[in-house]
This record gives C-alpha cells, sequence and structure tokens, in this order.
C-alpha cells in the first residue's frame, strides 16, 4: 500500500479537527502507516507530523493522547535525527511541566521512545545520550519529586537497555545516583538505588570499585539508619544484577551485614541484610563459602523471630485426627497485626536458606541435621506469605536431594555386598549419614507437622503441602507406607470440600498419582473405599484439566485394586467399585464434545479398566467395545485407541474381543499405510498382539488385508518398523501359513534387500532371522532351509556388479547374511554337517572371489559359535590359512571366525590358539583378535550371571585357560610389538578381569611395578577395558585399586600418561564412583596435564622448512576430554572457578584444544551460569581473537576450511554465553557484538548459527569416552 503526500496531508487534517473522533480515527491510520516497511516522508511532511504529533500529546482526549505516545515509539524510526532530537528535547521539557498531566504523558512517551528504538544503532545512541544529559540536569534540580521519581525510572530504562552504549556518560550518571542516595524520600533512594543496579551492569571497573568503595565507606560510618538501610538496599541489587564483579568485597561486606542483621533493633532492616545476604550467596557463591555456615545460623535464628505471637508447642501433640472438623476460628491463619512486620524477616531468612540450599548440595548432609528439623517446625508459620516460602525451601531440599540420588542411581548402583539394587532410594538409607537415611528418619516429624494444615482452609497452604509430600514421595520410595492414615482425610478434604478451586482439586490429584505411583499397593486398600467415589465425583466436574486428572488417577486404582501381575494380591471386593468406574469413564467415552486431553485419558481409562477387571464387566464389555471402534475411526483419537485396544488384547484374563476383531483388524491395517510413525508401530504392535490371541478366527481375506501392507514396509529407513514388520509376517505364518503364500514372492524381496543393507543390525536382524525361520518351521514351499540358503547367498556368489570395490555387497550385509545362515543351521541341524563341508569347500578354492571366503569365513564362525565343529580337522589348517591372505578383509574374517569357533568349542581351540600365537609372530594381531572374540563371546554370554556369581558354568568353562591365557597376554605386550597389538592385549585383559576379579585384578595390579613401558601401558589401557556401564562385582574390587592404576597420570612415559588420562576419563564417564572419593588428588595432576610443555615441542627439518611437532598435544587433548567428562558426573566435586582457569588457557592452545573448550563453555554456560558470568572478561578475549583472525591469503583451502570451522565452533560457544542471564549487560560482550556486527562476513555467519540454534532447540551433547 502507498501513501501519497495526499493521504498524508488528510491525515494531518484531520488529527487537527475539533472532533475527537476523527482526531482518534486519524492517529490510528498514522501508525497504520509508520508500521508499513516502505513508508517515508519528505521533509514539510516529517516537520508537520511531528509537530502534529507532539501537539496531540497535550490533547484533552485520553484515548487520542494514548495514541499519540503509541505513534511516538514507530515516528523516531522513521524521520531524520533533528526531528529525533526535538521529540527528545520536548519530551523532556514536557517532564519539568507544572501540569502533572502533561508530565505523566511526557514520562510514559520517553518510554515509548526508549523501549521501540531498536540497539546497536546510531538512533539508539544519539537519542539515549540526549535524553540522559537532559535527565540528569532534571532529576537533581526537581522540587517535585514525582518528577524525580519518572525520572530515576526513565533513565533505568535506558540503563538496562542501552547502557553499554552510554560509557561516557557512566561517570556522570554514577554521581547523580549517589548524590540521590541520600535523598529524605525513600522512595527516590529506591529509584536511585534500581538505576544503580542497572549501570553496575555495564560500567568501568575504575568507576565500580569507586562505588562500592564509597558504598563501604558509608556503612563503616553508619551515620544514620535511614541511609544505612538504603545501602544495604544498594548492596542487594548491585549483587543481584552484577554478581560477578562484587566478589572481591565479599569479605568486607559479610561482616558488616552479619553485625548490622543482629545488632540493628529495626525490622525492615533485618529483612534488607537478609535479602543482601541471599543475593550474594546465589551471585557470588565461591567468596561466601568461608560465611555459609554463619549465614544458615543466622537464617535459622529470625526464622523462629516472631516476637508478638505466642506459639502453643502443644497445640499439635493435642491434634488428634479426630479434629478433622474443627471450626475455622481457631486457625492460626486469622492472626493479623498491621503493625508487625517481623513476618518480613521470617520471609527474608526462608527465601536466604532457600538460595543456601540451592547453591550448595554438597552441604546436603549437614542441611538435614541442622536447617530440615527447624523448617519442619516453622509449618506452623501464621503468615501464609511466610509459610509458602518455608515450604518452598524445603522443596529445595529434597529436590536437590532426589538430584543426588539420581546420580548416584545412575553411577552406583552396587551395594556393600556387590549385589546390584533394583530400588536405589533404599540402598541409600541404609547410609546412616546419607541425606536420604535422615530424610528417612524425619517423615514422622513432617508427617506430624502437615497432618493439621492439610486441613487449612487457605488453598495455598494446602497447595505448599502436598508439593513437599509429593517430593519426598519421589525422593524415597514408600516414604508414607506407615503414615497413610495421616495423609488421607487431607486428600479427602481437599477432594471433598465444595469451595475447593479447580487448582486445588487438581493439585490434590496430581500428588494421589503421585503417591499411587511410588508406594505398594496394599498400602491403599483401606483407603480404597474412601478414594475411589471420591475420585469418581471428579470425573463429573465442569472443568477438563480436573476430569483429565481424575480419570488418570483411576488408571491407577484401577491397577491397584486388580494388579495382573501374579505375585501380588488383589483387593477383597474390587469388583464393587468396577461398575461404578465403567459407569463415569464410559460417559466421558460416549461424549464427543469434550476436550482432546479427556477424549484420550478416557478412552486410555477404559482400556486399563477391560484390560484388569473386563471378566467380571461381561454386559458392560459388549456395549463398550463398539465405542472404541468408533474411536478407532477418529483421526484424532485413533492412536490412544490403538494402545487401549493393545492393553486389552495383552491382559491375561484372556478377554473376548472377537465382537471387534474383524473391524478392528481392517482398521489397523490401513492404519500401517499413514504418514504417522508413531501410529504405523502402535498399530503394529497391535496387529500381532490381536492376531497372536485370535489369529484362528481370521479368514483369510483378513489376513489378505494385512499382508498387503507389509512389503513397503521392510525397508532401510525405519528399522525398528521393519523389525515390528518382520515380528508381525512370523506371527502370521504360524496362525495362517497359506495366506503368506500368496504373498510370499513380494515380501521376500524386499527382505533380500534389506538384508543387503549396511544399516541392518541387532533387533531388525534378528526379527528377520525369526521370520525366516518359522517359514522353514511351516515348511513353505519354496522356502526350505536349502532354497532359503541358496537365496541368501546368491547375490554373494553371483553378484550383479561389483559396486563395492572388490566386494559383492556392502560389507555389513555379510554378517547379516552369515547370521542367518547360522540360524537356518540351527533350525536344521541335519545340514549343518552338509553345509560346513560347503564352506570349507568354497574357501579353499582358489577360484573363489574376495566376497565368497570372506562370507564362508564370517558363516563358519557364526556356525561355530553355537556348534561344535571338531569333527572337521581339516577347519583349523584352512582358516589359519587365510591369515596369508593379502585382503585385509580375509584377514579380519579369519580372525573373527577363528575366535568365534574357539567359543563354541575351548577345549579344542584354545591349545590351538595359543600355540599358533607363540609361534606366529607375524600373525599375532589376528591370533589376539580371535583370542579376543572367544573371551569377549565368553563375557557376553554371562553378562548378567557374572554381575551375580563368579561361579557360572559359562565361566568355569574358560577357567581352565585362564592363566595361560593371561601370561600369553603379558608375554605378547612385553615384546613390544605394535600399538594394535597393545590394544588388543589390554582389551584381552580387561574382560578376563571381569571374569575373575579377585584372583586377576591383584596381579594386573602388580604390573604396574614392570620396568617396560608397554606393560604399563597395557596394564592401565586394560582397566578401562574393565570398566562398563554395566555393574558388575569387579567395581568394589577395582575401586579399591583404582587409585595406584591412576597414579599413572604421573608415570615418566609420555604414552602411559595418555593412557591413564583416557581411562580416568572412561572411568568418569561410566563409573564416577571409583574417581569421586580420590579426585581432591587427582584434580591437581589432571590440571597440570594440560598446560603446554615447551619441553616437549620440538622443530623437524623437512627440506628446507622446520615444522614444529608438539608431543605433548595428545596427552593435553585427553586431559580436556576427561575435564568435559568430570562436568556431567562430578560437579559437585570441582571447584568451578579453579576450573575455569585452566579452560580460559585452553581457549589460547591448539586447533583441536580450541573445539574441546568451546564445547565445554556451552556446557559450563548451562551448568554454572554464574560463575561463568564472573569471568567473562578473560573467556571474551581468547573467543574474539579466534573470531575476527584473518587467514593469510597465501594459505591453503584446507587452512581456510580449518579456521571457518574454529570460527563456527567459538560463535557457537558465543550464543550459548549470551543466554546467561544478565549477560547482555556486559560491557565486553556488546563490545564484541559490535565487532562482529562490523563485519558482514563474520556477522553473516553469527545470523546463521544463531538461526540453527533457534530451530533445533539444543546443543549437540558430546561424549568423549
Amino acid at each position: 500500500m502507498a501513501f501519497s503526500m495526499y493521504t498524508i496531508q488528510s491525515l494531518l487534517d484531520k488529527m487537527n479537527s475539533v472532533d475527537k473522533d476523527y482526531r482518534f480515527m486519524a492517529t490510528n491510520d498514522l501508525i497504520s502507516a509508520l508500521q508499513h516497511e516502505y513508508f517515508k516522508l519528505d521533509d514539510e511532511s516529517e516537520k508537520k507530523v511531528v509537530s502534529t504529533v507532539m501537539r496531540l500529546l497535550e490533547d484533552k482526549n485520553g484515548e487520542v493522547q494514548n495514541l499519540a505516545v503509541k505513534c511516538l515509539g514507530l515516528l523516531v524510526t522513521k524521520v531524520k535525527e533533528n526531528y529525533v532530537e526535538q521529540i527528545a528535547n520536548s519530551l523532556c521539557d514536557g517532564m519539568k511541566s507544572t501540569s502533572e498531566q502533561l508530565r505523566d504523558i511526557s514520562s510514559i512517551g520517553l518510554k515509548t521512545v526508549i523501549a521501540d528504538i531498536a540497539s546497536q544503532t546510531q538512533l539508539a545512541v544519539l537519542l539515549c545520550k540526549l535524553i540522559v544529559s537532559r535527565l540528569l540536569s532534571v532529576i537533581p534540580r526537581a522540587q517535585d519529586p514525582s518528577v524525580q521519581l519518572e525520572a530515576l525510572d526513565i533513565l533505568s530504562d535506558i540503563l538496562k537497555k542501552y547502557g553499554g552504549l552510554l560509557a561516557d556518560h557512566h561517570s556522570n550518571v554514577q554521581d547523580c545516583l549517589i548524590a540521590q542516595m541520600t535523598s529524605s524520600r525513600l522512595a527516590v533512594r529506591k529509584r536511585a538505588t534500581i538505576a544503580l543496579g542497572q549501570l553496575v551492569i555495564c560500567n568501568s571497573n575504575s568507576l565500580f570499585v569507586e562505588l562500592m568503595r564509597y558504598i563501604i565507606g558509608e556503612l563503616n560510618q553508619n551515620r544514620s539508619l535511614s541511609t544505612t538501610r538504603t545501602y544495604v538496599q544498594c548492596i542487594a541489587t548491585i549483587s543481584r544484577q552484577a554478581g560477578h564483579r562484587i566478589g572481591n568485597y565479599v569479605d568486607t561486606l559479610m561482616p558488616l551485614l552479619f553485625s548490622f542483621s543482629m545488632q540493628q533493633d529495626d525490622d525492615e532492616f533485618r529483612d534488607y541484610c537478609l535479602q543482601a545476604l541471599e543475593s550474594l550467596v546465589l551471585r557470588c557463591p565461591k567468596e561466601v563459602t568461608p560465611y555459609v555456615m554463619r549465614i544458615v545460623q543466622i537464617c535459622l535464628e529470625y526464622l523462629k523471630y516472631d516476637p508478638n505471637y505466642n506459639y502453643d508447642s502443644d497445640d499439635e501433640d493435642m491434634e488428634d485426627e479426630s479434629d478433622a472438623d474443627d471450626d475455622d476460628d481457631d486457625d492460626e491463619g486469622d492472626y493479623s497485626d498491621d503493625d508487625d512486620v517481623s513476618w518480613k524477616v521470617r520471609r527474608a531468612a526462608s527465601r536466604c536458606i532457600n538460595a543456601v540450599i540451592r547453591s550448595r548440595p554438597e552441604l546436603l548432609y549437614d542441611f538435614y541435621r541442622n536447617v530440615s528439623p527447624t523448617l519442619i517446625s516453622r509449618f506452623k508459620e501464621r503468615e501464609e506469605n511466610v509459610k509458602s516460602d518455608i515450604f518452598s525451601a524445603y522443596v529445595t531440599l529434597l529436590r536437590q536431594t532426589r538430584t543426588l540420588a539420581t546420580v548416584e542411581t545412575r553411577t552406583d548402583a552396587m551395594d556393600e555386598d556387590g549385589n546390584v539394587t533394583t530400588n536405589q532410594s533404599s540402598r541409600l538409607v541404609k547410609d546412616d549419614k546419607s541425606p536420604n537415611s535422615m530424610l528417612q528418619g524425619q517423615i514422622p516429624s513432617i508427617v506430624k507437622a502437615l497432618r493439621k494444615i492439610l486441613k487449612d482452609k487457605s488453598v495455598k497452604t494446602r497447595q505448599g503441602c502436598f508439593s513437599v509430600l509429593s517430593e519426598v514421595c519421589q525422593v524415597l520410595y514408600g516414604a508414607l507406607n506407615d503414615h497413610m492414615t495421616s495423609v488421607m482425610p487431607g486428600i479427602v478434604y481437599s477432594l471433598s470440600d465444595k469451595s475447593s478451586t479447580s487448582n486445588m482439586k487438581i493439585d490434590t490429584l496430581l500428588f494421589l498419582q503421585c503417591v499411587l505411583t511410588h508406594h505398594e499397593a496394599n498400602v491403599f486398600y483401606p483407603h480404597i473405599d474412601v478414594l475411589v467415589p471420591l475420585v469418581i465425583d471428579k470425573v463429573s466436574d465442569m472443568f477438563y484439566k480436573v476430569i483429565s486428572e481424575a480419570l488418570f488417577v483411576l488408571q491407577h486404582l484401577i491397577k491397584i485394586m486388580r494388579p495382573l501381575d501374579g505375585n501380588k494380591q488383589s483387593l477383597a471386593r474390587y469388583d464393587v467399585h468396577a461398575r461404578n468406574i465403567y459407569k463415569s469413564t464410559v460417559a466421558r467415552l460416549e461424549t464427543t464434545d469434550i476436550d482432546q486431553e479427556v477424549k484420550e485419558r478416557a478412552i486410555t481409562c477404559m482400556g486399563h479398566l477391560i484390560s484388569n477387571m473386563g471378566d467380571i464387566l461381561p454386559s458392560e464389555l459388549k456395549s463398550c467395545l463398539p465405542i472404541l471402534v468408533s474411536r478407532l475411526r477418529n483421526d484424532s483419537t485413533r492412536l490412544c485407541t490403538v494402545k487401549a485396544l493393545t492393553t486389552m488384547a495383552n491382559s491375561p484374563l484372556n478377554l473376548d474381543l472377537t465382537m471387534i476383531l474383524p473391524e478392528s483388524i481392517q482398521l489397523l491395517s490401513s492404519f500401517l499405510r499413514k504418514n504417522s510413525r508413531a501410529l504405523k508401530l502402535s498399530s503394529l504392535t497391535a496387529l500381532n498382539i490381536l492376531i497372536q490371541k485370535f489369529g484362528r478366527l481370521m479368514n483369510d481375506q483378513l489376513c489378505d488385508n494385512v499382508f498387503c501392507e507389509i512389503p513397503s514396509l521392510i525397508n532401510e529407513s525405519d528399522l525398528h518398523v521393519s523389525q515390528l514388520t518382520s515380528e508381525l509376517i512370523s506371527t502370521l505364518i504360524q496362525i495362517n501359513p497359506n495366506s503368506f503364500m500368496k504373498h510370499r514372492d513380494i515380501i521376500l524381496k524386499e527382505v533380500l534387500v534389506l538384508l543387503k543393507s549396511p544399516l541392518l543390525q541387532g533387533g531388525a536382524l534378528n526379527a528377520l532371522l525369526g521370520f525366516i525361520c518359522q517359514a522353514i518351521r511351516n515348511k513353505i514351499p519354496k522356502m526350505n532351509p536349502n532354497e532359503v540358503l541358496q537365496m541368501l547367498t546368491h547375490p554373494i556368489y553371483y553378484p550383479e556388479s561389483q559396486g563395492q570395490g572388490s566386494l559383492a555387497i556392502h560389507k555389513q550385509a555379510f554378517y547379516s547374511v552369515a547370521k542367518c545362515v547360522a540360524g537356518i543351521i540351527m533350525e536344521s541341524s541335519d545340514l549343518s554337517t552338509t553345509v560346513v563341508q560347503q564352506l570349507i569347500r568354497d574357501l579353499e578354492s582358489a577360484s573363489s572371489s574376495v566376497s565368497v571366503k570372506m562370507f564362508t569365513l564370517l558363516a563358519l564362525g557364526e556356525i561355530g559359535r553355537v556348534v561344535n565343529m571338531s569333527a572337521f580337522q581339516n577347519l583349523k589348517s584352512v582358516i589359519t590359512s587365510a591369515f596369508s591372505s593379502s585382503s585385509e578383509e580375509i584377514k579380519s574374517a579369519a580372525s573373527f571366525a577363528l575366535g568365534n569357533i574357539a567359543a563354541g568349542n575351548l577345549a579344542e581351540y584354545l591349545p590351538f590358539i595359543f600355540k599358533e600365537i607363540e609361534s606366529e609372530s607375524k600373525k599375532q594381531y589376528l591370533l589376539l583378535h580371535s583370542l579376543k572374540e572367544a573371551s569377549a563371546k565368553i563375557y557376553i554370554f554371562t553378562d548378567i550371571i557374572v554381575c551375580q556369581s563368579s561361579h557360572s558354568a559359562a565361566v568355569q568353562s574358560l577357567a581352565p585357560y585362564v592363566s595361560t591365557i593371561w601370561n600369553l597376554l603379558f608375554q605378547s605386550c612385553e615384546k613390544a610389538g605394535g600399538e594394535g597389538i597393545r590394544n588388543m592385549v589390554a582389551e584381552c585383559l580387561g574382560k578376563l578381569t571381569i571374569l575373575d576379579p579377585e584372583n586377576l585384578l591383584p596381579d594386573l595390579h602388580n604390573h604396574l611395578a614392570s620396568n617396560s613401558s608397554f606393560v604399563r601401558c597395557t596394564v592401565v589401557n586394560a582397566v578401562k577395558f574393565a570398566i562398563s556401564e554395566q555393574h558388575h562385582q569387579v567395581d568394589l574390587k577395582l575401586k579399591q585399586y583404582m587409585g595406584d592404576f591412576l597414579k599413572s597420570l604421573e608415570d615418566t612415559d609420555p604414552n602411559v600418561r595418555r593412557v591413564a588420562l583416557v581411562t580416568l576419563n572412561s572411568a568418569a564417564h561410566n563409573k564416577p564412583s571409583l574417581i569421586k572419593d580420590m579426585l581432591d588428588v587427582i584434580l591437581p595432576s589432571l590440571y597440570d596435564k594440560t598446560i603446554i610443555r615447551k619441553d616437549m615441542i620440538r622443530e623437524v627439518e623437512m627440506g628446507p622448512f622446520k615444522h614444529t611437532v608438539d608431543d605433548g598435544l595428545d596427552i593435553r587433548k585427553a586431559a580436556f576430554e576427561c575435564m568435559y567428562t568430570l562436568l556431567d558426573t562430578c560437579l559437585d566435586k570441582l571447584d568451578i572457578f579453579q576450573f575455569l582457569n585452566y579452560v580460559e588457557e585452553g581457549l589460547k592452545d591448539h586447533y583441536d584444544i580450541k573445539m574441546l573448550t568451546y564445547l565445554m563453555l556451552i556446557r559450563l554456560a548451562t551448568l554454572c551460569p554464574n560463575a561463568v558470568l564472573q569471568r567473562f572478561d578473560k573467556i571474551l578475549d581468547p573467543l574474539r581473537a579466534t573470531v575476527m583472525v584473518q587467514v593469510k591469503a597465501l594459505a591453503v583451502k584446507q587452512e581456510f576450511e580449518k579456521q571457518n570451522e574454529l570460527k563456527r565452533s567459538a560463535l557457537r560457544a558465543l550464543t550459548s554465553l549470551m543466554k546467561i542471564p544478565d549477560s547482555d549487560k556486559s560491557l565486553q560482550l556488546n563490545e564484541f557484538l559490535q565487532q562482529i556486527n562490523s563485519n558482514p562476513a563474520i556477522s553473516s555467519m553469527f545470523e546463521t548459527i544463531k538461526n540453527d540454534e533457534s530451530g533445533s532447540g539444543t546443543f549437540i551433547h558430546t561424549d568423549f569416552k
């Protein structure tokens, strides 16, 4: 839309009209015009528009005034600078007017202009400097306090948004604000404090030092209570806004704050002191550390500070469950005194305690010992807002405990006897000094304190109670086992109280869900008769969210009343409630005009009801099943209904679903062609279960319908779908093999294509093999064992083309086909001799291709793993002769074959492998690989057994050879072969150690004293392979020796040091508990490995050039990788500021190190934002150096690409730093961003990265294992 000068003039005429409606409409139209991207004015029109809009600011009609103000924000972006100055000056003049209305509208106008101008522009700089100059003259001279307050507000807004652009004015602004700190008016002092808080984010270090000296000086002098209170407020504000800068003054401030908080008899002052302490705790965690316990002591004292009220300590002791219906007139919450402000002190104390708990997870034990009892005792607090903060503090304590338990569960789920535990909270409770154990002991006190107030008339109080109890249940499974009788009346009260709000009902139902899922079923049996009717009543509520949560609770109650687990006892008379639950649920199921969430919950609830109680609801089942089928037809409910149908079909009650079987099968089959992946997966699962249960009742037409949809699902684009499809085919073949015959050829075609995929492995491959074996078992024509073997091997023996280099198909496909061949042999054991002999002949044949030989070796290995091959005497020589092949693929396959065959017959093949290793040094690597395969297969087969017992039969089968293998492995590494051989030896040693830690680990430890660096390196590397994410008895033994193994960090040989770092990284990633207790000793050595050592840098002459080689680079890389891992698993054990020292040095190191430290910055910005913010100056400088570096014009293409990737990584780190709260107030960051914006190439790269980040919503999390 184009706006002509005539149009503008017409608007101006109307804006000058005497009719207020004309003025309003014309101003509104002008706003629309100004919002247009291509709107422009000539000089004369600009002058007229500015003049008219400014005049309308004084319009008598308020609506017109408001529109004129809105217009200003757009106008300043469309007119020239001289008019912007005119607007700003006019508004500033208006603030000094004697007319209160004009002052107000001018103030609003200035705020609008400031808010609407884009930052980082010349116009913003010009306008802000102009306004600030005028404000600095208004603030000290204004006679009217309201003018001062508005001017200080506007100054705060400017400093908040544009503070970094006003460096020239910072000194004058600071002087002006300091002068207002002594104003006689409290409101002015508060506004000046707020403005100072915005200033300290961006002012220079010299100005900040000057300000802090002034404030500390005034605090020391303590001239008057009023001004000292203001300066304490100022400290709180400064630390909140720029805590990373105030850390150097903590030692000076703390004694003053402690003194003021304890000596001054003024509750407001105490409140301010506690707020300052809270802010310092959060913003300066390192510097506050020596004072934490003193802060806690003060907070606990003031948490109980209530001089105007006498709490009767015996009230709760006298309280009995029979008092549930007491009148509200004895409620302590009714007490009120307008002159009593002691509640502010208690509120500030509770918030400060909350901050301490949140920032000090390492002190949980002390908190449970000292803080928790006091917080529990203060649940009786009479002021609702204070009570809410106390609940919040206790919830924080519980969440910190839960976080610790989660980490412990992930990293150390083994008890002191070496037994794997399934319930982590119960394991932690065994430790008397663990937070969980201390919480367990305090649960009676918690329940006692909350019992009465669970029936408080205050909704906020009851919500706080449920919040605390929910967290308790999530920390400790079964926490309320002995206290459900005390808690249940509160639940009943909130659900039955007619005056309860919807939010209260929802919170009660959510708490009930939490309780039901964190306790055993029998705990609720005494209360079922009360609970079920109450929850059913909520299913009839008017608010959709209440209905939804009630239906979800009913699901849990159904499973509690009649669990399908045969080991669990059912409620004696669950049938009494089944029909009532059915009636309430089916009423919602039949309703179509309800919220989607309610529809889905009703369907799911009905699915569980039928699954668990369908046998006692035969008549109801007949009327309900057709409703579910109708929901299956509906696009919005079909996925949920498919899952409900799966639940019902899977029920052990063997429910009769035949009445809906044909239609359900038909609909589910049609879903397989839909684009929704979730619907496909759910439909495949449902079909498989339905056909397993009711397939005998299906006619050929139904089976054909399913088979028609199957071929398109068998492909490598989604292996999970392919896996479920293969399982479904196996089920269908069992039920109706004749129907399969019609679709056999097209399905087999897709199966054979998938078998050649390089992606096929794991569950999908096993499911495919299961289908093939099922077809053989059912004697499907053209699928007897021989025919299937021919189909599988045809692409290998008769390749269409050599598309994979020298191989007929992809390398991974050979393994897939070999595994299928072994599966067929297992299914048809009479073929084993014939097939093995043919494979041996093919392997021996000179005319066989590389592909054929590779396949035969892999197939022999897979067969030998499950079939005893001792009858084939020439097999050993045939396989070992393959080690001499010129093809690496054949040699690798031969190693695989020998190892797998040995795993199937240790007595026959292990001695042979030992002999070959001793005599064939050239083949040592391949033979060791075979030995590793044999050991690993035993290890894999017995993985679970090894966790429980070292006397399993499978382990014992290897036991006679362990000593020989062990000695042979050490001989191999002592011969100083290649690094590949030593790595293979280390892996074998590690796997063997897991099998017999009691005997082998001490011997492995003894070899640490070897004079050979090769042996020491291998030993430390072996420890890495003994550490895994699974839990084994080796962990407890390993912990005893871990300290000695990690002393290798100081070994004289650099290779040993590097391997020690890799082992440390593995332990930190997989089993942090192995190294957590010794980190104090390990960390100095680890940090030392990150430092560049000049003695490890050498120059190598390459013709006329000299090339620098850094032999310490690999060690530094390993050290930084380990540091990155420790961030995730041992953060609570790190001094983050010391950690950052080495990260900062890494930012200046080699390319590889920089890339690692950028990833670390991304993690640190999320995990420790405050600490990172305090070090911005040291972090941003090296980032700037990397981003702004210019590559030499003569540099090769690889160098350009390398530097660009480095810049991109640095900019990704920068985007993470920008997400830290208050980072935008950093002067260094704003200067860096200005530099980026001034460079088109870098700016474009940065914008692309920011768009990518916002699109993905997350960063790639890399694990260095």
